[in-house]
């Protein structure tokens, strides 16, 4: 039996695994998918000691950077984009590729408009690495907004309403607002959102984050993550079995 599965932490409501055995199931594939949770990514050789038989990994939260010196090899993606969340492993060596920044295009795609041509990005993590790349390849111009300012980036303090109103297009790449926590959102000028506004929140649980139904409210379109998990999911099952 062929085993794949997926590093990060913590892992309770993973869509991977759901996603991956339901595959496995409908396709009739003598495959499984392992959740493997560590609370620190120097305890991931010791999950491919473990486990010799895994052929790909899904890399989650929080090590799709940490994960990279690990690699034998990084596509040009993750080069360029600095995060990885998906690893082939054949013959003992690992190759890291990032299939979100894919996800994230073809699901963005959908609802942009012409005028979306300024972003903000919430959260400087390695999801937000992926939706740099994809922004920078479609020609918008985009800030990055962290918790605290540094170099490349603002803070959410530094925000007003009027810096709202002239990025149409707001991505929250952060994990504010993943269930269980779906009662909070980021701290952003939502009165600054209007109809034009295009607002995608990478998170899948909730469906619809308090992010998406206050920029709902005020007219704004809304995209959730899941149609970029499913995705970038088939894109790591194509990059494993090549």
């Amino acid at each position: 039996m062929k085993l794949y599965g997926l590093i990060g932490y913590p892992l309770g409501h993973s869509f991977s695994k759901q996603y991956f055995t339901q595959k496995f199931e409908k396709e009739q594939l003598n495959c499984r998918f392992e959740n493997f949770a560590i609370e620190n990514i120097a305890l991931f050789p010791a999950v491919l000691q473990n486990n010799p038989s895994l052929l790909g990994l899904c890399v989650t939260i929080p090590y799709k950077e940490k994960v990279i010196p690990f690699l034998h090899k990084l596509s040009p993606g993750v080069q360029q984009i600095g995060a990885c969340n998906s690893i082939r492993i054949s013959n003992g060596k690992l190759t890291g590729f990032n299939t979100d920044a894919m996800g994230f295009k073809q699901s963005l795609l959908r609802q942009l408009q012409p005028y979306h041509t300024k972003a903000l990005i919430l959260g400087t993590g390695g999801a937000s690495k992926a939706v740099e790349y994809v922004l920078q390849q479609l020609g918008i111009a985009y800030t990055l907004v962290s918790r605290s300012a540094r170099e490349h980036a603002i803070s959410y303090n530094m925000l007003n309403a009027e810096m709202i109103k002239s990025n149409l297009l707001i991505i929250n790449a952060s994990p504010v607002g993943t269930f269980p926590d779906v009662n909070q959102c980021p701290d952003i000028p939502y009165e600054g959102i209007g109809e034009r506004h295009f607002l995608f929140d990478l998170i899948y649980n909730p469906q619809k984050t308090l992010f998406l139904e206050k920029g709902a409210e005020r007219g704004a379109a809304v995209q959730n993550g899941h149609d970029m998990l499913i995705a970038q999911a088939e894109a790591s099952w194509e990059l494993w079995n090549e």
